[in-house]
């Protein structure tokens, strides 16, 4: 049952130090690394060419239409905080746009991911705030219904606690639980080593077919090379 009306004050953040190491990675390589989990839905995009974020989660579940809990949260937020958004039922309207990036940034806040809609989108790529949305749309919004603050949400599919580690770049949106953050980097940091050994054997020539033992498998499940 979702909690509404209220606003957590006091959540535990994942490990700096382990937020710092998952910024260095991909989103692909974590999403790999935890065992092909955390995913939101595809339909998340970034709003401009380039916008990627890696901070921990402040939450906002909004009522349709409504972007007060977003004012509500600016308060909430701490330096290297991602505010993730999501609604009690679908919509895409404009909640977000370049006035409450100004205030977010100005607590912090290294972007955001909503379920929902964003506007002012040439002016947030010219002051360079990441944002992560299902959709641009310049319909406005109002201020009427309360929800919540830091409280479990489900945006784009996937649950998001606050606290959460937020990795958003062109691949997508990952979340990795504050809990794992720390495991999920070192996981993270050995397959994007292990890549870059296969990187240089393929860039020398030799195939995925080889360097992957592919061939036997390929064999038994009856593929065959005809002259």
């Amino acid at each position: 049952m979702r909690e509404l009306g209220v606003v957590h004050t006091a959540i535990e953040r994942a490990d700096p130090g382990a937020v710092a190491r998952l910024s260095a990675l991909g989103v692909a390589t974590v999403h790999e690394a935890m065992g092909r989990l955390g995913l939101m839905h595809p339909s998340i995009r970034p709003i401009y060419p380039g916008a990627r974020l890696c901070g921990t989660a402040v939450t906002v579940l909004m009522q349709p239409g409504d972007n007060w809990m977003l004012h509500v949260a600016v308060e909430q937020v701490r330096p290297g905080d991602v505010v993730v958004a999501a609604c009690t039922a679908q919509s895409h309207d404009g909640f977000f746009g370049e006035l409450l990036a100004t205030s977010m940034r100005a607590r912090g806040a290294l972007g955001l991911v909503i379920d929902g809609g964003c506007r002012d989108v040439a002016e947030l790529e010219r002051i360079s705030f990441p944002v992560f949305s299902a959709a641009i749309h310049a319909k406005g919004t109002v201020k009427a219904t309360p929800g919540s603050v830091n409280v479990p949400v489900v945006c784009a599919n996937t649950l998001v606690e606050p606290g959460d580690v937020i990795l958003a770049d062109a691949d997508g949106v990952v979340v990795v639980p504050a809990a794992k953050a720390a495991e999920t980097a070192a996981a993270g940091e050995a397959r994007e080593a292990g890549e870059e050994t296969k990187r240089r054997r393929l860039a020398a020539g030799e195939l995925g077919l080889d360097i992957y033992q592919m061939r036997d498998e390929l064999r038994a499940r009856g593929l065959r090379y005809v002259d």
